[in-house]
């Protein structure tokens, strides 16, 4: 089970029929909507599917379910080590937790800058120049849940302020948190309110309409479907985080998504085998980047013709990746971003006192590690 967009699915299913020539294994993929992927059950999936993609905020809850199968599998140690220093930022860690290896990163991503190569003649560097841009109506940012978080937490870590991941501790002090929302206010009341029902395929794909007049996105997960000429109208270039703090470019919320193997599986080795092989280097940066893939391999994200495929797509965010932040992953983390993100969408559209919305994301925050409860088990 995948996601549904083109560099979700389409990588996979071209990489398992090179698998199939290759061992005589088959495998067939299953797509769901990304607000499904990013909210839907991972123990329900684990029960329907050998093989799954996750995110890597999964890891607590799936830890705690035990529905999925380590894959710090004995014998393997060359490739894993290979496959950690092969990490674009903290893609490969993000998917450790309690010691073990859950999943390998094949896909790596944060909050970086989309803009339009044919109407700036560059992206902008600061988060005032956004605001400029935004005075203009050429801006949109999308805030449709999950994102109004990950907005929050990236705007936050740039200031030099990353927001807790431990929820014994507050998600973030009130001063520092209001100064964060204050920005968000102000950005959103700049761009159009259908910004808060957009994710960034909505946002990339009103930017590569015919005649769009948005010309950046400031903070979005990057698609680089998008970076490729002729997929839409407008081709989209990609572009390191504007700042708004004076620590550089750090502390963008890291995304991308890892693969996974079921607990429940009747074929695990072999399931295990085909993860081990598509998180590797050589397939990363060859058949899964050719298939419009968005690899996690940094075998891809140098690479020559991967980079010229794609208007160097890899190697203008490469900044960003690598000072990304990776955001909370506890037992009780996915409820939370739902959460959090609703009572920031709320704050804003109603234009509640920053003190008041920082308040309830730390109660939120503490709130949310759930009651213990019998994990799902098996084998």
């Amino acid at each position: 089970m995948t996601w549904s967009h083109p560099r979700g699915y389409d990588p996979m299913v071209a990489c398992s029929s090179l698998w199939q020539q290759k061992t005589g294994v088959a495998i067939e993929w299953d797509k769901r909507s990304l607000q499904d992927f990013e909210s839907f059950s991972v123990e329900e999936l684990a029960r329907a599917y050998d093989l799954i993609v996750i995110d890597h905020p999964h890891v607590g809850q799936i830890t705690a379910e035990g529905c999925l199968e380590p894959l710090d599998v004995a014998g393997r140690e060359a490739e894993r080590t290979a496959l950690a220093s092969g990490s674009v930022g903290q893609s490969y860690p993000s998917y450790s937790w309690q010691g073990r290896q859950w999943a390998f990163p094949i896909d790596a991503a944060s909050q970086v800058q989309a803009w339009r190569p044919d109407a700036l003649d560059a992206p902008p560097a600061r988060w005032s120049d956004v605001l400029d841009l935004a005075r203009q109506g050429r801006v949109l940012l999308p805030l449709r849940p999950p994102h109004s978080l990950m907005v929050f937490y990236t705007l936050a870590g740039n200031l030099g302020h990353s927001c807790a991941t431990d929820p014994s501790r507050d998600l973030i002090d009130i001063a520092t948190g209001g100064e964060v929302f204050e920005a968000m206010r102000e950005i959103a009341a700049l761009v159009d309110a259908a910004c808060f029902e957009m994710d960034p395929i909505a946002v990339s794909e009103r930017m590569a309409e015919a005649d769009s007049k948005i010309v950046c996105a400031p903070l979005i997960y990057g698609y680089v479907s998008y970076a490729v000429t002729g997929f839409r109208v407008n081709r989209l270039a990609f572009a390191d985080i504007p700042v708004i703090g004076a620590s550089g470019l750090i502390g963008s919320a890291l995304g991308g998504t890892g693969i996974a193997v079921s607990a429940f599986s009747k074929a695990k080795d072999a399931a295990i085998d085909f993860a081990y092989w598509v998180a590797s280097g050589d397939v990363q940066r060859g058949t899964y980047a050719a298939a419009g893939g968005q690899p996690g391999h940094t075998a891809a994200w140098e690479d020559e013709a991967v980079n010229a495929a794609t208007g160097n797509f890899y190697r203008d965010t490469r900044a960003t990746l690598e000072g990304a932040w990776v955001r909370p992953r506890h037992d009780g983390s996915m409820a939370f971003q739902q959460a959090a993100s609703d009572r920031i969408i709320a704050g804003l559209t109603s234009r509640h006192r920053a003190g008041q919305v920082v308040a309830d994301l730390n109660r939120l925050f503490r709130e949310s590690v759930p009651a213990p409860g019998a994990a799902c088990g098996g084998a």
